[in-house]
């Protein structure tokens, strides 16, 4: 098509849309820890709730798509991104009005929607490209995929503004690059599928996926999405704890996205070289080494190395993964590619982002009762929190803790501001925080260093564990690698739609 390089920047911008708003709520999480009062599994549920939404749309958008077409469904998403940051504006005073579980539950739902319109762009966006440069997939699909760290960098420099504006007003910045796709989307002309252009049926392309292969790929794009975006959920938090430093944390993610935007754009001559197989297990052996190297870290230095050797694992994953996809199923890469999508965000959305919160909240109160059991009893969050099968906990109250670490100054200075208005029904959040305070500050240089200390050993912990995913992901590719390798036998559906000249 004459418009492809307008087509491709339109899902380029979709994604710079997405990164920004996952990166700047990634970033946000203190302040709501502090200002509302989330624990760290709370916190896991609002991200991972935006990303079970994106992986459940994406699922559906890959289906719609061969009945309605690309265009619509872009439109539907420019919508839904409106919406959600119409909700960002509301939480405050609903936190005010209603206190913690109210404004919860706006967060949570202002972060489905946004993954709803991102899940409808990447429903579209992937066989999209792959139908419009057939030629070369993984590379214009690595290319494509380099708009999510680019908005993880912009949302990355726009969190260094938090305390000077307003984080409403940060979080909604990713209406920019919104708007700009959907005057693309409004103004451009779209292709047909494969489907709507009658030369596979629907049932033949969901036929081409009953294969013991395509079942090893979800599988592993399952395991991709937990290390990959529920990671990048905390990691700008934990490398931030770590390096006692959110400045430090967030540059590291500004440079981390930085590198990965960079490299996206040459994944065409390595897998030349090494193959797209090759190239996904070197990677995922790299990730588990960065990942392991990062919860270790002590200091700048060696934390910047450990996130390079992480930033260089993770970077391929995802788009290469689905260039597989689209290289071996190309006339069912719509169903293919939307059913990759919701494996790898519903994995990061129901055991990415909440399990690793969990597993902090787990490691700190194990390590506070441990250690401290009065102070354990003083900070410890009001209600417990659950995830799977896995045993309930009390995690350490994220207010509570910001308290002690500024030693009541935020809280005291929201109460000033106040003035007159504080006795008020809108204040009844930040009032219950500042009893606790009144109560409990004699306390606060005994409580302190060891709530910090716990907090710093729960991500540690957290960030170890996690490892073992991509060395799981590294087992899978083999297996991959060693099935391509052996004998192909005639008939074989999972090798049956294999481009000409294709190397995986």
């Amino acid at each position: 098509m004459e418009n492809r390089k307008l087509l491709l920047s339109a899902g380029f911008l979709a994604l710079i849309a997405a990164g920004i708003g996952f990166a700047v709520r990634a970033g946000l999480l203190d302040v709501w820890s502090t200002q509302y009062g989330f624990t760290m599994t709370e916190l896991g549920q609002i991200t991972g709730g935006g990303l079970l939404g994106f992986g459940i749309v994406i699922l559906l958008a890959g289906f719609l798509t061969d009945w309605i077409g690309y265009k619509p469904l872009m439109l539907a998403a420019l919508v839904c991104h409106v919406i959600s940051a119409v909700l960002l504006f509301s939480a405050t005073p609903v936190f005010n009005a209603a206190g913690k579980d109210a404004v919860y539950m706006i967060l949570f739902w202002s972060a489905f929607i946004f993954a709803v319109g991102n899940g409808i762009c990447e429903g579209v966006i992937n066989p999209l490209t792959a139908a419009i440069y057939p030629e070369q997939k993984t590379h214009y699909l690595n290319i494509l995929h380099a708009g999510w760290p680019a908005g993880l960098v912009i949302g990355g420099l726009i969190v260094f503004l938090k305390g000077s504006i307003g984080w409403e007003l940060l979080l909604a910045t990713y209406l920019v690059p919104t708007a700009m796709y959907g005057f693309i989307a409004v103004k451009e002309r779209f292709p047909q599928t494969h489907a709507q252009s009658g030369t596979v049926s629907y049932g033949g392309m969901i036929a081409k996926l009953i294969a013991p292969f395509f079942v090893i790929l979800l599988l592993t794009h399952a395991l991709v999405g937990y290390v990959e975006l529920g990671t990048d959920s905390w990691i700008n938090k934990i490398t931030s704890s770590i390096l006692k430093s959110a400045t430090l944390g967030t540059a590291l993610f500004i440079y981390t996205s930085l590198l990965m935007t960079a490299l996206r754009f040459f994944a065409g001559p390595i897998v030349h070289k090494i193959s797209s197989l090759g190239l996904l297990f070197f990677s995922a052996c790299i990730g588990a080494t960065g990942l392991y190297l990062i919860s270790i870290g002590t200091n700048v230095y060696f934390m910047f190395f450990a996130a390079t050797v992480y930033a260089l694992g993770k970077t391929f994953l995802w788009p290469t993964m689905l260039g597989v996809v689209g290289e071996r199923y190309p006339q069912s890469a719509t169903v293919a590619m939307a059913l990759m999508g919701f494996a790898g965000m519903t994995s990061a959305g129901l055991l990415g982002g909440p399990g690793i919160g969990y597993k902090q909240d787990y490691f700190s109160s194990q390590y506070i009762q441990a250690n401290a059991p009065d102070t354990f009893e003083r900070v410890k969050a009001p209600n417990e929190n659950q995830f799977l099968f896995f045993p309930p906990i009390v995690g350490i109250d994220g207010a509570k803790a910001g308290m002690l670490s500024d030693n009541g100054e935020t809280i005291e200075n929201e109460k000033t501001i106040a003035g007159d208005e504080w006795s008020s029904e809108k204040f009844e959040g930040l009032r219950n925080q500042y009893n606790w305070w009144q109560t409990n500050k004699e306390y606060a240089s005994v409580d302190a260093a060891p709530t910090s200390e716990a907090a710093l050993y729960g991500s540690r912990m957290a960030i170890r564990a996690t490892a073992l995913v991509p060395a799981t992901m590294a087992i899978l590719y083999l297996i991959l690698i060693f099935a391509f390798k052996a004998p192909k036998q005639k008939g074989d559906a999972s090798l049956a739609e294999e481009a000409p000249g294709t190397e995986l």
